[in-house]
This record gives C-alpha cells, structure tokens and sequence, in this order.
C-alpha cells in the first residue's frame, strides 16, 4: 500500500492564493472612485454583452474582475439575496455591509475547501447614501476577506500602478466630469516590462456606471452610455464639469413638479439601467415591480 502524498496546510492555502492572485491579475483593473454626488465606478471592457459592473439593488451596485461565470453567478445570488430580504422585511434593511457579509462567507468557504479550486474573482459592492459621508465601498477578495474602501479603490490587472495613479490625482468631492477623467487616466496609466506609459482607452471600451444620489427614482445605479462619455471624455478638461444628468434632483435642475415626471420617463432612452434595457421601474410609482410599496 502507497503512502498518501502529504501537502502541509500552509503549502495548499499558499498554492490555492498564488492560483486565485494569478487569474485575477490576468484582466483588466477596475476602479470604484466617490464623487460630489455618488460613486464612480469604470471599468476598461471591449465586450458588449458581458457586464463586469451592475445594479444589485435601489442604492447598491456590484462590480468585479476575474473569471466571468464564477462572478456572474455571485452577482445573481446577491440580486435573489436582496430581492427576498426587501421583500419579507424592509427596502431598508437591504445594505451594502449584509450583501459584503453575505459574499465574504461564501468565498470564504469555497476558499478553504479542498474538494473545488478557488473562486478567480474579486467584488466591488458599492452603496450610496444620503450624502457622501454615508457613501460604502466594500472590496471582497478570493479568500472572503472585505476591506471598507474610502476615496477610491482599485482590483484586478496592474492594481499598484492604477493605484498609485490615483492616490497622486484624486481629489474628494470632485465633480463626476473630474472623477471619471482621473479615473480613465488611472486605467489607462500601466506599467509594462517595468517602464510606465500612458495611453488613451477607447470611449467604446469603457464600461462605466454611478450610483447617483440626485436621481428622483428610489433606483440610484445609471449606466453612462458611449454619446455621454463623449460628452464628458471628449472636448472638456478634467477641470470642466459635466451638465447635470436627465433626470437630475439637485436644486435648480427642475427635479419637482412637471419637469421630473418627463425626467423620470422609464421609456426614455438616454434612461439605461443594463445595457438596452429600459428600466423596471412602474410609470405611476417609481417601484420595482417585484417590492412592495414604500
């Protein structure tokens, strides 16, 4: 009879890390930056169909990087997850730091099994409140670990470089012009056979979505599509600031009265919540068909 082959705890955690760090560092960065109005979140992703950013619930979105069908499948169980607990209980009761716990076990897990490899993956879950200082960035990695994640954050492909980038360049309270034109030079800033070079990422290669908390709908996650980022990316300065979004509520954008039932239109289509699809949201109420009332 052979003698099982024996591998030391601390040897298969090392082994088990080292394969998990090395499929995420094969994408692309993805940076999550607060704003004056929300949170930022900009990815670089030529792909059309397959989201790496997404809303999970009103005021919270999910972001990753890594292997698609391993997030993807994290992304539905956290849209169930949050669906259910709003349901039963309260709209409320649905939070960035449950939702963060709740992916933090489930990596943890499948992290120190040994009967499945690691997942490939880290999360970004986003959460805007009702003013900046009640803005939660969480960060989970391969292991289950969760980080709270203040001013900015950054996963996947040459993150210290992406980071460092933005540690020299960012600015609190920024407008979303300046946010997204920091954030862009960050993911374009990499770092190749150790000389660093700069380069400009296509418009139609950036996946790029807010949390905003001047919408008037209880759903707070927008996508910013390609004519908007050329709008923002392309003739201005990062110094210039952005014109207020459709359907802004801030004072002075008309957010009340006749003005923010045209704005609120679900059927408008500068109006995106993934990709084409126009929201869920009911005309008369402003609620995800799925919830009960407020």
């Amino acid at each position: 009879m052979s003698t099982p082959f024996y591998v030391s705890p601390e040897q298969l955690m090392k082994d088990r890390a080292d394969f998990a760090r090395k499929g995420i560092a094969r994408g692309r960065s993805l940076v999550a930056v607060q704003y004056a109005d929300g949170v930022l979140l900009v990815t670089e992703n030529p792909s059309q169909a397959l989201h790496k950013v997404s809303e999970l619930y009103d005021r919270l979105a999910f972001a990753a990087v890594g292997r698609y069908n391993e997030f993807e499948n994290l992304r539905i169980a956290g849209v169930r997850l949050a669906d259910m607990r709003g349901y039963a209980y309260d709209r409320r009761d649905v939070t960035g730091r449950g939702l963060a716990n709740a992916y933090a076990q489930t990596l943890g897990t499948i992290f120190s099994s040994g009967g499945e490899k690691p997942y490939e993956v880290e999360i970004f879950v986003a959460e805007v409140g009702t003013t900046a200082a009640d803005d939660q960035i969480y960060r989970l990695t391969y292991e289950g670990r969760v980080a709270d994640e203040h001013g900015y954050a950054v996963m996947g492909g040459d993150a210290d470089t992406v980071a460092k980038y933005l540690q020299e360049h960012y600015s609190e309270g920024a407008s979303l012009a300046d946010a997204l034109h920091v954030a862009v030079a960050a993911l374009g800033h990499t770092a190749d056979g150790g000389k660093v070079e700069d380069r400009v990422i296509p418009v139609g290669d950036l996946e790029v979505a807010v949390l905003d908390r001047t919408r008037t709908q209880p759903r707070k996650f927008r996508r910013l599509l390609p004519a908007r980022l050329d709008e923002i990316l392309g003739d201005r300065g990062p110094a210039e600031h952005a014109a207020p979004l459709p359907d802004d509520g801030a004072p002075g954008s008309g957010g009340s009265g006749a003005t923010a039932s045209a704005t609120d239109d679900p059927t408008d289509p500068t109006d995106q919540v993934s990709g084409g699809v126009a929201p869920l949201e009911d005309p008369s109420t402003g609620e995800p068909p799925v919830a009960p009332p407020l």
